[in-house]
């Protein structure tokens, strides 16, 4: 638990850790840059402790890495506009190994400007 320093004023405010908080948000981007890595939940708890010194249980590191997920699904399946201005379209094309055979695979990209350039 990290104690919250009191003054007469009210003046301390924290940088690292904000008040009421129990760890800074430093450390969930670094959680959720290792995972978009793809290092594993157990990997990213062996990676803070030994280089950063941290101790985050795997639940903790879950819990950070499912609020991402589920808000790049919510993203996913929002609704799209009817109409864009342009549309950019491009892929990207690398060697996957499957079933014992490297066979390619395209990574599609689709960027839309509508309307309101957005």
């Amino acid at each position: 638990m990290i104690e919250i320093l009191r003054n007469r004023n009210g003046e301390f405010d924290p940088v690292v850790v904000s008040k009421h908080q129990s760890r800074g948000l430093s450390i969930e981007w670094l959680v959720i840059s290792l995972y978009a890595k793809g290092i594993s939940v157990s990997d990213i708890k062996d990676e803070l402790r030994d280089i950063y010194k941290i101790t985050l249980s795997t639940s903790a590191i879950s819990i950070i890495t499912n609020k991402i997920a589920q808000a790049a699904s919510e993203w996913q399946s929002r609704p799209l506009d009817r109409l864009y201005m342009v549309v950019w379209m491009d892929g990207l094309v690398f060697k996957v190994r499957e079933a014992g055979k490297i066979i390619n695979k395209t990574a599609y990209l689709c960027v839309g400007l509508n309307r309101s350039g957005l």
